[in-house]
C-alpha cells in the first residue's frame, strides 16, 4: 500500500521554524494551529493515505484547542498507531522539502532521527531531500515551504 502527502504552509513572524520535529534556526517560522511542521504533516498524509484513511485534518482538527501547538511528531506517532490498529506496518516513507531559505540539509540527520523515532522506522527507511522552487511562485519569495512525502505499507 502506498500513499502520498504534500503540505504548504507561509512564514510567519515570532514562530520558531519546525521542520522533521528539529529546530532549525531561522528568522521566521511556519505558521499553523500545531507547530506548522510542514515535513511531518506531509508524512502524516502519505500514511494516512497509504491506510485509505482521512487527512491529518480529520484527525486532528485545526481549530480543536487539544491540538493547539501540538508537536507533529506526536501526530507522527498517532499515524504509526493507527498503523497498527488496522493490522499494517510502515516499511519506509520518503519525502521532498521545497524551500529557498533556510538551507535544511545539515539538519537531515536529526530530522531523520525524530521521523524514525516517532514512526518506528530504522534511519534507513526514512528519506529526506531538500530542493528549491528555483526562485518561482511563493516559495521562491520566501513566502512560505512545502513538502511532499510518500508513505509505504504493509499489511500483516
Amino acid at each position: 500500500m502506498i500513499g502520498i502527502g504534500y503540505d504548504v504552509h507561509c512564514f510567519a513572524d515570532n514562530r520558531p521554524l519546525i521542520l522533521g520535529g528539529v529546530e532549525i534556526p531561522h528568522e521566521r517560522g511556519l505558521d499553523g494551529h500545531s507547530d506548522a511542521d510542514v515535513l511531518c504533516h506531509a508524512i502524516a498524509d502519505a500514511v494516512l493515505g497509504a491506510l485509505g484513511e482521512p487527512d491529518i485534518g480529520h484527525f486532528f482538527p485545526p481549530g480543536d484547542p487539544a491540538c493547539k501547538g501540538i508537536s507533529s511528531l506526536k501526530i507522527l506517532e498517532k499515524c504509526r498507531e493507527r498503523c497498527e490498529q488496522l493490522g499494517c506496518r510502515l516499511i519506509n516513507v520518503d519525502s521532498t522539502i521545497i524551500a529557498e531559505a533556510p538551507k535544511v540539509l545539515p539538519y537531515r540527520d536529526a530530522m531523520k532521527e525524530a521521523i524514525a523515532g516517532a514512526l518506528g522506522l530504522p534511519l534507513a527507511r526514512v528519506g529526506i531531500k531538500a530542493t528549491t522552487n528555483e526562485r518561482l511562485g511563493f516559495i521562491g519569495r520566501e513566502e512560505g515551504i512545502a513538502a511532499m512525502a510518500v508513505a509505504m505499507l504493509d499489511s500483516h
